[in-house]
């Protein structure tokens, strides 16, 4: 994996936490910190996308910022858990995974080559 796919990930990651914060922010510092948070967040994606294929980018930071923030609201949140989100979940990560293994890996050489 190289930092290009990392990148996705952290802005997932950040993804995450930026949702939660759009709905639990209540005063200037938390929302101050979930503006920051979408901006990095979109930064990651948006550079990423510049050296992968924008749409597998965007469905995989998608995929894994909607899952990440399911099992956040059932774990931290009091979301009741129901075995049909947690199925949702698990065929939606399937297919992010399924994309990023099936994305040529021809934007890994360019960036190989020079370009970050």
């Amino acid at each position: 994996m190289n930092i290009t796919w990392i990148k996705v990930f952290v802005a997932a990651f950040f993804e995450v936490f930026w949702v939660i914060g759009i709905t639990h922010a209540y005063d200037f510092w938390t929302w101050t910190g979930t503006v920051i948070l979408i901006i990095v967040s979109n930064y990651l994606m948006i550079t990423a996308a510049q050296v992968l294929p924008a749409g597998t980018v965007y469905a995989v930071f998608v995929g894994l910022g909607a899952g990440g923030t399911v099992i956040a609201e059932i774990l931290f949140f009091g979301e009741p858990f129901k075995w049909g989100k947690i199925f949702l979940i698990v065929v939606l990560l399937s297919g992010v995974i399924g994309l990023k293994l099936v994305t040529d890996n021809e934007s890994d050489e360019v960036e190989e080559g020079g370009r970050s």
